[in-house]
């Protein structure tokens, strides 16, 4: 049991690790090969494909099994629907620099790694209880890339989670919506498709287990 633990643990480490380092990479090239010395705010790490590099880096160390479950279950709706649903529109995976490229693929193929390595293991949440708790994580990302599209503004092109209200719905299907119904009921939308989307996978899972 021990012995399956730490390799349990292990697998969200060393992606986390590994995501983490390469997002550093991926920042550094951003601003001194892309920018010129310039940073750019629009690639601040804090999207939902991001979110999951911080829950790996946290699982590891979680002695907590209630916030280690929302965690998880996190993972297998929300994580892998972000690295699923971003290969139905890449236009936003394509750089000017190429290896950015190659590592926005394959994060994203991670992503989906994670996410179903998560939803087999049996550790999740696999509850609407449980379903509800990750949503509430959810919207909470939600509230905190707001607050940091609000306030980090005035300092350049930011749009996390692609919901700021500066800026007009880019995303496939929905700005068509914004540009009919108004940019925030657009947003709301968007934010409302991923809770179903996510719970669609979560519905998965259950009939998996």
């Amino acid at each position: 049991m021990k012995k399956h633990s730490i390799k349990y643990k292990n697998f969200f480490l060393y992606c986390g690790l590994v995501m983490l380092f390469s997002e550093i990479w991926k920042q550094y090239c951003l601003t001194f090969l892309v920018s010129n010395g310039t940073y750019i705010w629009w690639y601040f790490p804090f999207q939902l494909c991001s979110i999951p590099m911080y829950i790996c880096l946290l699982l590891p160390w979680d002695a907590c099994s209630k916030i280690r479950s929302i965690l998880l279950t996190f993972l297998m709706d929300f994580g892998l629907l972000g690295g699923v649903f971003t290969f139905f529109d890449t236009s936003g995976m394509h750089y000017s620099y190429q290896p950015l490229t190659i590592h926005s693929f394959a994060w994203h193929i991670l992503l989906i790694m994670i996410g179903i390595y998560t939803g087999f293991a049996g550790k999740s949440d696999y509850s609407w209880k449980g379903f509800g708790k990750c949503t509430c994580l959810f919207l909470s990302c939600c509230l905190i890339a707001t607050l940091f599209n609000l306030a980090f503004h005035p300092y350049g092109k930011i749009n996390m989670f692609y919901i700021s209200p500066y800026y007009p719905m880019g995303q496939v299907v929905f700005r068509d919506i914004a540009g009919i119904l108004g940019n925030n009921v657009g947003i709301a939308l968007y934010i409302l498709s991923i809770i179903v989307g996510a719970g669609l996978l979560h519905l998965f899972w259950r009939l998996v287990h």
